[in-house]
């Protein structure tokens, strides 16, 4: 848990603002990565404040640049680098640590914008809410052709959260998900054959429909004996 650089009291993992003194802390990069301010080749707009970003380099792999609001602290990834920033920064979780997780989840996010839809910081156009990674807990704001923005003290919840293991669960629970879609519709096509008349044989061969049952077979001999 981080500490409010003003009273050192400790900040929880889904805010910046220490509650104790009300100081607005830049925690979520600190600690995380070094990094350095460059001149972006066009200027971009928070979208909570209204005010020109600074562009800051996090060298990762090289040149990595993200945008972030000095007055809210807010931060605007291009697509693909949250998830490059994630995987660079949280390794070697091997087990999912279930009751941190649940504290996590129980989290009440002091949230001071509430409920409202924010610009994309590039096109202008308004951008959708999501639950990243679906039970993180941090609703993002995305848009489809830029990237998403975070506010202050999301990153922060959001790597605590795959530090305990909740991506990992999260991904076992979507390969479930694909893998039980896959067979119902394997089930689906089969019945599906049936209905239409084929059929499956022992080793699950489809049987064309042309082909004649044992009964019919059993049918043309009588009918030759008795003729």
């Amino acid at each position: 848990m981080a500490n409010c650089k003003n009273c050192s009291a400790p900040i929880p993992a889904d805010t910046i603002v220490c509650s104790y003194c009300g100081t607005r802390n830049d925690t979520d990069l600190t600690g995380i990565h070094e990094f350095t301010e460059v001149v972006p080749d066009h200027e971009r707009i928070c979208p909570r404040c209204e005010v020109a970003m600074k562009t800051i380099d996090l060298k990762i792999g090289g040149t990595f640049l993200i945008e972030r609001c000095d007055t809210c602290m807010g931060m605007f990834f291009d697509s693909g680098e949250l998830e490059a920033l994630i995987k660079a920064t949280v390794k070697n979780v091997s087990h999912v640590n279930h009751n941190k997780l649940k504290e996590l989840y129980a989290l009440q996010r002091h949230d001071e914008y509430g409920i409202t839809y924010i610009k994309c910081p590039v096109c202008e156009t308004i951008m959708n809410r999501v639950n990243f990674g679906q039970r993180s807990g941090v609703i993002i704001d995305r848009c489809p052709d830029h990237g998403l923005w975070l506010d202050g003290g999301e990153l922060r919840h959001l790597l605590e959260w795959v530090k305990a293991g909740g991506k990992m669960y999260n991904d076992k629970r979507e390969e479930m998900k694909r893998k039980m879609e896959a067979r119902e519709d394997i089930k689906v096509r089969r019945a599906t054959t049936v209905h239409s008349g084929g059929g499956f044989d022992t080793y699950g061969a489809t049987l064309r429909h042309s082909d004649p049952d044992l009964f019919t077979i059993v049918g043309r001999v009588i009918k030759w004996l008795v003729g």
